[in-house]
Parts: C-alpha cells; structure tokens; sequence
C-alpha cells in the first residue's frame, strides 16, 4: 500500500493535483500576458486588442478583459478613452523597478546578517550546495526553484515585517527576471558565485558586507536582464 500511495503521489492511490489546475482561465491568460510584457514581447505603448488576444488564446474576451484588468492594477497596461489599453512597461520602468528591487533587498539582507538563528544558517547553506549541482548539471528550471527558496530563507531570516510587506509587489517581477536571464549558462555561474558571496556575509553576521553584496548582486542581473529585453541601455532611452 505504501509503495502504491508513493507511486501515485497521494493517498490511496489518488493522484497529486497539479497546482496549475487551479488556475482559472483568467489567471493563465494573465500570468502569460504578464509574462509577455516582462519579456519584451510588447513594445512600450502598444495598442492591445483584446478580441485578437481571444482568439490566439482560444477564449472569450471576458478572461481577457480580466486579466487586463490586473495587468493595469500592477502598473504594466493602462486602459485609456477611446484609445484602449496601451503597454506601459518600457525600460526607464523596469530600470526603476530593479534599483527598487535592489534597496529592498539589500535592508533584507543587512537585517538577516544581524537576525539569522542558526538553524536558518544550516538551511541557506544546504541551499547553496543545491544550487552549485544544479549550475553544473546546466538545470534551469531548478535553479529557478532554488533561486526563489534563497531569497525566501533571507526573508525568514530577517524577520522582516514592514519590508517584508513593500517587497511582495516585487515578487512576480522576479520570477519573470529569473526565468529570462537564467536561461544564459554564463550568467548562472555569476549568480551562484554572487549568491555564494551573500550566504557567506549573512552567515558571519558582516551586515554591511551583507547589503553591498545582495544590492550588487540584484543591480547587475537586473543589467544583463535589461541588457537581453531592451537591448542597448542607450539606444532604447533614446527612443
């Protein structure tokens, strides 16, 4: 029975659900769509049209509507009059939201160096080691996970509660970055290095060397981010 129940994921041999099943269509179309934008696949002030939308998604134009909806709460597309919804993302926005990212990040650290239990030093250790296979068997996906897991161990870590709070709006940039810039080899051994660095400061309780490594770390991947979305720093403000 035990072998069946492993086997099958669940008890009794009823299989796990997959956390995607949960998802209603408006939350798939959103999180694509979000997804889109942070990726560059839209250009800044795009018109968006929504039955077109429907029709690549193979929906109806209500999850559409929906989904848009959340989009202009989080600051990326902004329904006008008469005009429709335009893109907002472009790269003075996501330039400021890295460097917003940074100084949040950076207080987190500089407070998990003076804060960590020891017990919380044994596990952001242990997910260090994790992320070290994972760069030399060339896994993505997983350091994705592990990348996530990191900062989350910081911010338990910290005990944050009032930085904890402004950070959670930053959370689906995050994502989105890890997910584009994880992609290149080069730059998963720069961030292992980097977060290899972070772990070291927070762990010996270095608060000051804490927050320069996790700002710097946050500053030059949101760059190579940057860097793959828009292309020339230079050229695209100048547009």
């Amino acid at each position: 029975m035990a072998d069946e129940t492993n086997r099958q994921g669940g008890v009794g041999g009823i299989e796990k659900l997959d956390p995607q099943l949960q998802l209603t269509v408006r939350d798939h179309v959103h999180r694509i769509l979000r997804g889109s934008i942070l990726a560059g696949r839209f250009q800044p002030d795009q018109k968006v049209n929504e039955r077109q939308l429907a029709e690549q998604f193979g929906v109806s134009t209500t999850p559409i509507k929906e989904a848009l909806r959340l989009l202009e709460a989080e600051g990326l597309v902004q329904a006008l009059p008469r005009r429709g919804v335009l893109i907002r993302f472009n790269m003075n926005w996501a330039e400021e939201m890295i460097l917003a990212r940074a100084a949040l990040e950076s207080m987190i650290g500089r407070l998990a160096a003076r804060r960590i239990a020891d017990d919380s030093k044994s596990a952001l250790t242990a997910t260090v080691k994790l992320m070290e296979a994972a760069t030399s068997s060339g896994n993505a996906d997983e350091l994705i996970l592990l990348n996530e897991t990191f900062h989350e161990q910081i911010h338990r870590a910290s005990r944050c509660q009032y930085l904890a709070r402004l950070i959670e709006r930053q959370q689906f940039y995050d994502a989105s970055i890890r997910r584009i810039i994880h992609s290149d080899p080069a730059e998963r051994e720069k961030a292992l290095h980097e977060h290899s660095a972070i772990a070291a400061a927070i762990i010996d309780g270095d608060a000051e060397r804490a927050e320069k490594q996790m700002r710097d770390h946050v500053v030059r991947s949101g760059d190579t981010y940057l860097s793959i979305v828009f292309g020339n720093k230079e050229d695209a403000q100048g547009e």
